[in-house]
């Protein structure tokens, strides 16, 4: 498959998930773009680094770079391959100077390590013709965020009713899948119900 390649247009405030951010990627020398919702943690260790900014404190994301360097591997490019449900998958395509090697990713940390890197992003046609959207060069990226779909099952079906039946252990487990998923909406309206009981 033809890979595009993309680069970060920028970052936005989620106006759909609570706690989230859009991160915003668009074709090169194209007029689609990609909208991702990614979590707080991410959305920093990226505009950090966007904005040269040194932290503190090494964040994961650094120490990443650094260990890879220590054992000079490098990370050649980012891939996003795939969505399902709505949770996008990417993979790190790493080279120690012997052989290749495919490392998997949540897409938020890859383009993370990407923008550490100086590496290119990567997507495949089917990906930008599912999930991405056209405009032009004036279009606010508050409206590209707007259009994000949000992943199948991940907010309106999960009714008060449901989350109120649901036992505390389920609601815990219901909570590990929403963040691993990246499906923060959800996630939020899980542990709001988790802090509803521990104050009864």
């Amino acid at each position: 498959m033809k890979k595009i390649k993309l680069e970060i247009i920028g970052l936005s405030y989620s106006q759909t998930q609570s706690g989230a951010y859009a991160l915003v990627l668009g074709e090169d020398k194209g007029k689609r773009r990609l909208p991702i919702i990614i979590g707080a943690f991410e959305a920093q260790a990226i505009a950090i680094e966007l904005e040269n900014m040194t932290p503190t404190r090494p964040l994961t994301h650094d120490l990443f770079k650094s260990l890879a360097h220590s054992f000079k591997i490098e990370v050649e490019e980012v891939i996003i391959f795939n969505l399902l449900e709505g949770v996008f998958y990417a993979k790190l395509i790493c080279n120690n100077g012997e052989k290749k090697l495919e490392i998997d990713a949540r897409t938020s940390d890859a383009i993370a390590i990407a923008v550490r890197f100086g590496c290119p992003i990567y997507t495949y046609e089917f990906i930008l013709t599912t999930a991405g959207i056209a405009t032009d060069e004036n279009t606010p990226l508050e409206s590209i965020e707007e259009q994000v779909e949000r992943p199948a099952g991940s907010t309106s079906k999960l009714s008060e009713n449901e989350l109120s039946v649901a036992s505390t252990d389920d609601l815990k487990e219901m909570l590990k899948k929403a963040i691993d998923d990246e499906a923060y909406e959800r996630a939020s309206r899980i542990r709001d119900e988790l802090n509803k009981r521990k104050s009864n």
